[in-house]
């Protein structure tokens, strides 16, 4: 009887395959997961702008092909044309080192293309792209396959922020219409926060090489971590109401000073997208307008909130090394964006260690996004994707339940403004 060996997977792709059919499937599977998300939508639910971070479903969809364009197929490619010469001026997000973007909060502006054109826009560049790989030498392909690989990690990045525009425009809507009408597993009473301990120590930190990462990601590096202990859980919406029926939003002992400005200004007094109706606090989700769950995850709070919630329960957030060295020895499972329940779920209480690490909410850290030790940014124009924006914004990490599984990486560091609330980020406490 024949033997029959194990099949190896790399991003959920065999690694029988050879490396150009590797990239090949990946590439297939990446932009059509893309067009699976845009399956829900109504034409005029691709047009939405509701805010100037927040870009409507169609730019997502013709920005991601304009990437393959602008960085790939223009350069790989000599006889690419095109779909159209003002593309590379519409669908440019901030890479000014190829050309003028245009205005971020315009565009929702933009009745033209329309979203018949960007399909066939994004069947364009689908073509070439599969005729590149099948057509090109061995020397081109080494060449350009680091490129793409970027490409579709950057498509994914645009899948979960595809979800968060959606749900910010759909919860802009007083129908308070699904995105998509989906059921997921029932939020289990959770027990109370176990802490894990670890021991000070000089550790090295950052990408090991070896596989994909972005530039923000290296190099590794010794950094020197204190005494700390981790929540072996995140927070849920039941303890963040014991923080807010506290009066947490009203004390500011418990808020940094631009935090608290915030709080005044902007009159927060509970996540984004909750609502009281009824004596009873309700959440916008993807699946429309839902009751609290006490053991779900909080969901939807920015830094500020995060932190002065962590003063109030006498702890503070980890640093982002704190957490990486928490997250090195576990397994990377959870609930990601492939489950598709697009809503993080509570934690199995049944299991021991470190729960809820990976998948769920992106969980905020103390630690400012900057450059580690030896930093080089990507050559030419890519070196804008992550470098440029290393000033006044905070380390996430983790990953939520709208990031791809084969998308994350234990050393990927995600940054936002301290005010930014739309990202699916949560809180996991340190000590």
């Amino acid at each position: 009887m024949a033997t029959q060996t194990k099949a190896t997977f790399q991003n959920g792709i065999p690694t029988t395959l050879s490396k150009r059919e590797q990239i090949l499937k990946r590439f297939k599977e990446v932009r059509s997961f893309t067009m699976e998300l845009a399956e829900p939508l109504e034409t005029e639910d691709y047009i939405i702008q509701i805010v100037e971070h927040a870009s409507p479903a169609k730019w997502h969809l013709a920005h991601t092909s304009w990437f393959f364009e602008a960085f790939f197929l223009e350069k790989a490619m000599k006889s690419y044309q095109t779909k159209h010469p003002q593309y590379g001026y519409l669908f440019n997000s901030y890479y000014l080192q190829t050309g003028e973007p245009h205005c971020r909060n315009k565009r929702g502006n933009l009745s033209r293309p329309t979203v018949k054109k960007v399909l066939d826009y994004r069947q364009h560049i689908n073509e070439h792209v599969f005729e590149f790989l099948e057509n090109c030498t061995d020397e081109q392909f080494e060449e350009w396959e680091p490129i793409i690989e970027v490409g579709l990690h950057h498509e994914q990045q645009h899948q979960e922020l595809m979800l968060t525009d959606l749900k910010i425009m759909f919860s802009n809507n007083p129908l308070h219409p699904a995105y998509l009408e989906k059921s997921r597993p029932k939020a289990l009473p959770q027990s109370d926060l176990n802490w894990h301990h670890f021991d000070e120590g000089i550790y090295e930190v950052g990408h090991p090489g070896g596989s994909f990462g972005y530039d923000n990601e290296f190099p590794r590096h010794k950094t020197y971590i204190h005494d700390f202990e981790l929540a072996d859980r995140l927070i849920t919406n039941g303890e963040y109401i014991n923080f807010m029926e506290s009066g947490g939003y009203e004390d500011p002992k418990y808020w940094l000073d631009e935090g608290y400005a915030q709080v005044v200004e902007n009159e927060w007094d509970s996540p984004l997208y909750w609502q009281k109706n009824s004596g009873q606090w309700h959440q916008f989700t993807l699946n429309g307008l839902e009751p609290v769950d006490m053991n779900e995850p909080v969901t939807h709070v920015n830094y500020y909130e995060a932190d002065a919630y962590a003063r109030w329960a006498g702890c503070r957030l980890p640093t982002e090394f704190e957490w990486e060295l928490a997250a090195e020895p576990l397994e990377v499972d959870g609930s990601f964006v492939d489950a598709r329940h697009f809503h993080p779920v509570g934690a199995n209480p049944a299991k021991t260690g470190l729960k809820q690490m990976f998948g769920e909410v992106w969980q905020w850290t103390r630690s400012s996004y900057a450059a580690y030790p030896g930093y080089e940014t990507f050559p030419g124009a890519l070196g804008e994707y992550n470098g440029k924006f290393m000033c006044n914004q905070y380390v996430l990490r983790g990953g939520s339940c709208a990031t791809s599984k084969n998308h994350f990486r234990k050393t990927y560091r995600n940054f936002f403004h301290t005010k930014f609330s739309w990202q699916f980020t949560g809180i996991r406490l340190a000590r």
